[in-house]
């Protein structure tokens, strides 16, 4: 199922290798019409010719439902109970696996389009927001946003293409539905089915267009792999491997995978159908990496620890769950794969968020995820925005910082990637909590630290483009504060899209008026707040026609506070020019 988005309300390229795949995703090769009892397996054999083993799928009462030669594997459907039993008995077939406890929806054999929709407007303008300004986002924009070359793939429940902060960087050519394990390249079948996908693609790549939020890697271009079935949103196994071939066939650099494959949270080898889901799955991500792309995945919302595992009861979760006893040998998968960079959720600050999972040696890196009154606010369907919490909401800024990383780096390899996040990560120390194990540079809560974007794309903005004073200055009741900026190095006028970012600590803003003062004294007013304004704080970036003014310079950020009661700081402020 999607790792749970822990809401306010809740609390909680080309395929180049198309060619070579034979076909990589081939459609089923009878259009069997549904039966109650239908059930879905994978057969995995030999990479390479699959037909002698899909000749004997039909031939022991199964149907083939697509199949992926590539990486021997077949999706079979059958409503004979005893059809794992007897094909694991067939010459070249080295596992079979059902993929659930559950029947096959009759969707699976017409699947309805995901509905187109209605779009609201916003009036909200673009903020630093504190997930972005705790891995630095924010300073790294004024390097890059990214590059339009760079394709991230969000394997979720489906993204809303027509969004106004999504729109802008979506690639419908690459985007496709996976549910039920074969490609629906239809016109809309990669939208959402839930809110999800799309709260997970603003975080990665929200366009910086003025209104709405702003993504990590707002110049990188977003690909819907819709993973999730409609009438449940649940994530089977044949579905993750449907999407990782998709990733690797149409080449994208980064895929984001907030998620586990269902029905079971953990999948364990002594099982043969659960061994038939790692194979099947751990082949198809192979696969994707080969091809050149690199998967980053959520590490769950249990609060528990990954590198001791002792009982699972939330298996399976498209039936009746049951606890049972397991081990490290069984495994959270797509996260806890070869390869895969396994993703831990930070709340505001240093903390590890309270529902995270952990894990000494399991986690790789965090960001942030929100937690309790501090959500990540990203976008939603139909145009909307929200806050979310989860370990789904930090996958996505790790995946939109490897973007910015292949913006930078365009030769480099998954394995490049995995490497840069880790040795750029801001080491973070363990907490007073002995679940916690490790060192600062590495641990259980945080892996190699919290990453940084910054540091993705240069370990400084470029020299005379960006400024910041990070100095406290109080704000008093009635009084007007100022906080000064030199600007040095750049030539001629600043620009007509002089950036101002504002970082404020103040209960009720209202009480405040934003204005910068240009070095000849020249007064530019940001903002007046409504007198009836009681929401606390101002993290806001103002754009500012400075063009007649000389850049190099004092320039002063002033605050005035004209009423009593409600008192503050000036926390940050920054110039970009």
């Amino acid at each position: 199922m999607a790792i749970a988005a822990l809401g306010a309300a809740a609390a909680f390229v080309t395929p180049a290798a198309a060619a070579q795949a034979a076909p990589s995703a081939a459609p089923a090769t009878a259009n069997a019409a549904w039966a109650a009892g239908t059930r879905a397996y994978l057969v995995i054999t030999a990479p390479g010719d699959t037909s002698a083993v899909r000749t004997a799928v039909t031939g022991n009462g199964g149907t083939v439902f697509a199949y992926y030669d590539a990486i021997g594997v077949i999706v079979a459907h059958s409503t004979s109970t005893s059809f794992a039993a007897t094909m694991r008995g067939v010459s070249g077939v080295q596992k079979v696996g059902a993929t659930r406890t559950s029947d096959i929806p009759a969707d699976a054999y017409n699947p309805a389009l995901p509905a187109a929709p209605t779009q609201a407007t916003t009036t909200l303008t673009e903020s630093n927001r504190w997930d972005m300004t705790q891995i630095n986002a924010d300073k790294a924009w004024a390097v890059t946003t990214g590059s339009a070359t760079v394709k991230v793939g969000v394997l979720d429940t489906g993204v809303d293409d027509l969004h106004q902060d999504i729109a802008p960087n979506f690639n419908a050519a690459d985007s496709v539905s996976c549910a039920y394990g074969k490609a629906d390249t239809r016109f809309g079948a990669w939208r959402d089915v839930d809110q999800h996908g799309t709260h997970v693609a603003g975080t990665i790549a929200a366009a910086k267009n003025g209104k709405g939020v702003i993504g990590v890697a707002p110049g990188v271009k977003i690909s819907s792999v819709r993973i999730a079935e409609p009438s449940s949103t649940l994530f089977f196994a044949e579905n993750t491997v449907c999407g990782f071939m998709w990733a690797g066939d149409h080449g994208f650099k980064v895929t984001n995978n907030s998620y586990y494959t269902d029905p079971w949270q953990f999948n364990c080898p002594d099982n043969v159908d659960q061994a038939a889901i790692i194979e099947g799955v751990r082949r198809a991500q192979e696969y994707a990496e080969g091809k050149g792309s690199l998967q980053v995945a959520a590490a769950g919302n249990s609060n528990y620890d990954l590198a001791n595992k002792t009982t699972d009861s939330e298996s399976p979760n498209d039936s009746t769950p049951v606890t049972r006893t397991i081990t490290n040998a069984c495994i959270d998968i797509p996260t806890e794969l070869p390869g895969v960079v396994t993703v831990s959720a930070m709340g505001k600050g240093n903390v590890k968020a309270s529902y995270s999972n952990f894990g000494r040696d399991v986690i790789d890196v965090a960001a942030p995820g929100g937690d309790g009154a501090s959500g990540v606010y990203s976008t939603l369907p139909g145009g909307k925005y929200g806050n979310l919490s989860g370990t789904s909401m930090a996958s996505p800024h790790v995946a939109g910082v490897a973007a910015l990383l292949a913006s930078t780096n365009p030769t480099a390899t998954p394995a490049d990637l995995r490497t840069k996040l880790a040795s750029q990560a801001t080491d973070t120390a363990c907490p007073s909590d002995s679940r916690c194990t490790g060192t600062t540079t590495r641990n259980g809560f945080f892996g190699e630290g919290q990453v940084d974007a910054l540091k993705a794309v240069g370990t400084t903005p470029p020299p005379g483009k960006y400024f910041e004073n990070t100095t406290d200055v109080a704000i008093a009741d009635n009084s007007t504060v100022e906080s000064s900026i030199t600007v040095s190095g750049v030539s001629g006028n600043a620009p007509a899209t002089l950036k101002v970012g504002v970082d404020i600590k103040h209960t009720y803003r209202g009480d405040l008026v934003l204005s910068l003062v240009a070095p000849d004294g020249t007064v530019y007013t940001l903002e007046d707040f409504a007198n009836n304004d009681g929401t606390d704080n101002v993290a806001k970036t103002y754009e500012v026609d400075a063009s007649s003014e000389t850049a190099s310079g004092t320039w002063k950020l002033r605050v005035r506070d004209v009423a009593s009661q409600d008192t503050g700081k000036i926390d940050a402020w920054n110039l970009t020019l």
